[in-house]
């Protein structure tokens, strides 16, 4: 069973790998979001973020099933803070484990694109000047597609 969580405390990074590694597991790639100080040229003090709880833990459980069936010898785990973040604090962390560094790499970079596209949590951006909600990536470029 991979390590799925939407949660309000810090994230740890030791956590995410102790749940992927295993003897037959030659790599463990990470991948950790921060929070960073700019976006669009406007300086970000915080950042908050809000889930759809169940919904979103139950699309983690689809993208770390998606990963099993895409890679049957992956091991995955995704953790996702919500509530407000200061610059540098780590608000998704993700670890995949493979007998070899290819596939742990695909995984991991399949998951947060897909967690990105399709899990139900919400960022607001906080400026000297006050806070916008941002709108997902996914959505962005749908509209796009559609013109």
């Amino acid at each position: 069973m991979s390590l799925i969580r939407i949660q309000s405390e810090a994230l740890d990074l030791q956590e995410v790998i102790d749940a992927v590694s295993h003897p037959a597991a030659g790599a463990v790639v990470t991948f950790a979001g921060v929070v960073r100080d700019h976006h669009d040229g406007r300086r970000v003090t915080a950042m908050a973020y809000e889930a759809y709880g169940s919904m979103a833990e139950h699309k983690l459980r689809q993208i770390t099933a998606e990963v099993a069936d895409r890679w049957p010898d992956v091991r995955v785990a995704i953790l996702h803070r919500t509530g407000k973040l200061e610059i540098g604090d780590a608000s998704v962390m993700i670890a995949a484990s493979a007998p070899h560094r290819a596939e742990a790499f695909d995984a991991c970079e399949y998951a947060i694109d897909t967690l990105k596209q399709v899990v139900p949590i919400w960022k607001k951006e906080a400026y000297e000047d006050g806070e916008v909600w941002l709108e997902h990536e996914h959505r962005l470029a749908q509209d796009q597609a559609l013109g």
